[in-house]
């Protein structure tokens, strides 16, 4: 790391590594500090109930969680204590720590545990809005926060040799890359946040090969097995006010130009995981807008939008963020409004958008599946995703002559109905399966197709179930299979039936 940049001294780096770690600074130690009521509180935002908590233990854990945590002024001779293998002067020196009134010292930087299924981590980023008496700088690196977690859950985690994180910010996608990718490449325009991106690495003991660059420039020519980005996505008229949100682009040109050139840097089979935001044009369809960036890709595609803000609560989710007084957020936020309405703009979408690139020698039209998804509960994960590109590939590659062969089962469900009062007493208006905790995993049935979904054990051939139904319900049997077989896929494509062994 340069001089000048926070934590470019690597002595001063595993110094202050050792000691937090010594002094038990981890997600289960700060846990067991504070108590579930704190813990849960500070979680929320809520950081009273965590500073009483550490004024209640004095210890250095206690000393370490006010300092970054909750952003506590506490004396040098505590800060000292807290930090025997490196000094208070080369903590400040390295952008750790400033001076603040007296002989009291203040944290300068946002160093947080994080863990995972994996392992346990330290995460180094600037402190956000909530910590600071003034707006975040221009080269504010954002920390672990909602939209990071999101992606961090929904990347597919089998093991490839190489991937890229574009806009790696503090590096949190890096650090959860690191378990499954032999090589990562992670890139950012902001200096700022490759150093604190590099520290985030030194002190979990990995490497990563850090480049400065927008979108694809540090890497062009070069391809890779996966590829993930939680790029500055927010929608506005192309200024820069903060590099973690603002691209620069007018609108979403950002995430289309992001969604076009990835053709050009996936290998064949690589699949890419994005976070994005899209304009949704008044009096339009929004999935037109998303469709429109992937034509030509030839990527197959699963695009999930989560969340639909209108122009005013978008203006305000963004507007708190970055700490700005009240009389400048209302001035930015008049002059952002009024350009949404030049434009046209009714809402923005926010969703994930995963690609696939088929191998060479597949010569099928791609697969694009653009759907909303916005239950609690639904969120996309790893799993849920790699799953439904294997079923897609599935669906496209079973014929139906194939299907009407095969033993299908159900996977765990329920059967959900909905019925209203009558003249004749409960009259049902609607029916439907659901696979809990699966995205969009429900299916609206009939009473054929729901006594189909109950005889679907894995011990019958489709076709065989099929002319069962026909015969008890006294209709043709390839009439029925001509109008079962649409059902079966979808069902098959929501991971409600799948093939038995």
């Amino acid at each position: 790391m340069s001089a000048g940049q926070p934590l470019h001294d690597t002595a001063v780096l595993d110094g202050l590594g050792h000691d937090l770690r010594a002094a038990g600074y981890t997600t289960d130690g700060v846990a067991a500090l504070l108590g579930e009521p704190a813990n849960d509180a500070l979680g929320r935002g809520v950081w009273w109930p965590a500073l009483a908590a550490t004024r209640r233990a004095p210890s250095r854990l206690a000393t370490v969680v006010r300092l970054f945590l909750l952003g506590s002024d506490e004396p040098e001779v505590d800060v000292e204590q807290a930090f025997p293998s490196v000094s208070a002067d080369a903590l400040i020196a390295n952008g750790v720590l400033s001076r603040a009134s007296g002989s009291t010292m203040r944290a300068a930087l946002d160093i947080r545990p994080h863990a995972d299924d994996v392992g346990e981590y330290l995460v180094v980023s600037d402190q956000d809005a909530m910590m600071r008496a003034a707006p975040v700088a221009h080269d504010h690196v954002l920390g672990i926060g909602g939209a990071s977690v999101s992606l961090a859950r929904a990347v597919i985690r089998s093991p490839v040799r190489r991937a890229l994180d574009i806009g790696t910010g503090c590096g949190i996608q890096a650090l959860h890359l690191d378990a499954h990718c032999e090589e990562i490449v992670a890139t950012d325009t902001n200096d700022r946040a490759l150093a604190l991106a590099g520290a985030t690495a030194h002190l979990n003991g990995m490497s990563w090969d850090l480049r400065a660059g927008s979108l694809f420039e540090p890497v062009a020519g070069e391809r890779f097995d996966l590829i993930v980005s939680n790029p500055p996505f927010v929608v506005g008229a192309g200024g820069q006010d903060y590099i973690y949100r603002d691209s620069g682009m007018v609108g979403d040109t950002l995430c289309a130009d992001l969604i076009r050139a990835i053709p050009d840097h996936l290998n064949p089979g690589g699949t890419a995981q994005i976070l994005a935001n899209w304009i949704v044009p008044a009096e339009a369809d929004w999935q037109d807008r998303v469709r429109g960036w992937l034509a030509g890709t030839d990527l197959d595609a699963w695009v999930v939008q989560r969340e639909l803000a209108d122009p005013i609560s978008y203006i305000s989710l963004w507007l708190s963020d970055a700490g700005e007084s009240a009389d400048d957020a209302a001035t930015r936020g008049a002059q952002w409004l009024d350009w949404f309405a030049e434009t046209g703009i009714a809402g923005i979408g926010m969703g994930l958008i995963t690609l696939r690139r088929r191998h060479d020698d597949d010569r099928r039209e791609p697969d694009q599946v653009i759907e909303e998804i916005t239950g609690a509960g639904e969120e996309v994960s790893g799993v849920e995703a790699q799953a439904f590109l294997a079923r897609r590939h599935y669906l496209r590659t079973t014929s139906d002559a194939h299907l009407l062969g095969v033993r299908l089962a159900t996977a765990p469900i329920f059967l959900e109905e909905q019925s209203l009062p009558g003249d004749d007493g409960w009259q049902q208006v609607s029916a439907a399966v659901r696979r809990p905790g699966g995205p969009a995993a429900v299916l609206g049935v009939d009473e054929v197709s729901r006594s189909l979904l109950a005889g679907c054990r894995g011990q019958v051939a489709l076709g065989t179930l099929i002319d069962l139904l026909a015969g008890f319900h006294g209709v043709d049997g390839d009439a029925l299979a001509e109008a079962a077989l649409p059902v079966v896929r979808e069902a098959i494509g929501r991971g409600i039936l799948f093939e038995a062994n």
